[in-house]
């Protein structure tokens, strides 16, 4: 029970339930850190952010503490990186994400 949104631009976002998907691995460098950084701004209370990207974003790390964001950072099986982000204190998507992950 998912919907594609802006299906005509080089990354996607899919909703399943508290869970938003974003896949940046296929963008040019700043755009995957742009697109995390917009969509953060957009989370409701007991969402969290999955992106897919293709390499560990360490320079988001830091942003991401400063604008009050907890994450989880697993290598996935194709050689890329999935980075769970939650606002910090959210217990409901804290659970979730720990739910989601091995």
């Amino acid at each position: 029970m998912g919907s594609v949104i802006n299906a005509v631009s080089p990354y996607f976002v899919l909703i399943i339930a508290m869970e938003i998907q974003l896949d940046v691995s296929m963008l040019e460098p700043c755009e995957p850190l742009e697109q995390v950084l917009e969509a953060i701004g957009k989370l409701a209370s007991g969402d969290y952010l999955r992106v897919f990207h293709r390499r560990e974003p360490h320079l988001l790390y830091p942003m991401l503490e400063k604008c009050g964001f907890s994450w989880q950072c697993l290598d996935d099986s194709s050689g890329g990186y999935e980075i769970y982000i939650w606002k910090s204190g959210d217990v409901t998507a804290a659970r979730d994400v720990a739910a989601a992950t091995p």
